[in-house]
């Protein structure tokens, strides 16, 4: 029997179904596109996070933690030292520098005073220098001999800074006044040294005109600027130099 054949626009109604599956085949194939695109990891992307994130993960800690009490301390920085004596010690050593230089004192050619952790003795650069010049003069010996005598009994750190005036220095040995007041702190330390003070328990610096105690406007001023400041500190630790 010979089949009836549709017309085309039978035909054309019964096969729209084909429109949406299409349709639909097309959605999921993009679905499962993005799908894919999500889970897919970028290994290099990754790695350079993860480098990251080790590396913060890993900073030390900006912040004491505590110690509990039986505890030994963290192995790090070790903890500065306290002199033999601490606080006490730098008490014995202040009384000592005044009985050595009782006239200077009354005289105000030197000065001892206590800055919290740190005795200071300041020393007018006449008692040691020549104008312009870090050798030391005859009477200078005397004077360190004197210093020397008091710090040996103690361990304590030791730093000797020195200062000058703001009037320029024209010297071919000393450019600047820098160079100056480094080379006088770096002689005091050194004639210390030679009076049996250990060197590894000090340190020298240099401030220049930088550090003014008065104006220097006047020749007075100007006097009281140009010194070498010894400061004894509590701690036995020479870079434990924060006063």
């Amino acid at each position: 029997m010979r089949r009836r054949r549709l017309p085309p626009e039978e035909m054309h109604n019964k096969e729209r179904w084909l429109i949406s599956y299409a349709d639909f085949i097309t959605l999921l194939f993009g679905f499962f596109v993005v799908m894919y695109a999500i889970s897919s990891v970028n290994e290099g992307k990754y790695e350079r996070l993860s480098r990251s994130l080790e590396g913060v993960f890993r900073v030390a800690p900006r912040s004491l933690e505590p110690i509990a009490i039986g505890e030994h301390p963290p192995v790090g920085r070790p903890i500065p030292q306290v002199g033999s004596g601490g606080l006490p010690e730098l008490d014995r050593l202040e009384g000592e520098f005044a009985t050595v230089f009782d006239e200077m004192l009354e005289q105000g050619v030197v000065s001892v005073e206590r800055e919290g952790r740190w005795l200071q003795l300041t020393l007018p650069d006449s008692l040691l220098f020549a104008p312009g010049e870090a050798e030391p003069h005859f009477d200078a010996f005397d004077v360190v001999e004197s210093i020397a005598r008091v710090l040996r009994g103690s361990d304590n750190a030791l730093l000797v800074e020195g200062f000058t005036d703001n009037r320029p220095i024209r010297s071919d040995r000393y450019p600047s006044n820098w160079e100056l007041s480094a080379a006088r702190a770096a002689t005091l330390v050194r004639m210390l040294e030679a009076e049996g003070i250990a060197s590894g328990r000090m340190a020298a610096v240099g401030y220049g005109q930088h550090q003014p105690r008065t104006d220097n406007d006047t020749a007075a001023g100007r006097r009281a600027n140009r010194r070498v400041v010894l400061l004894v500190s509590a701690s036995s630790d020479v870079r434990d130099l924060q006063r």
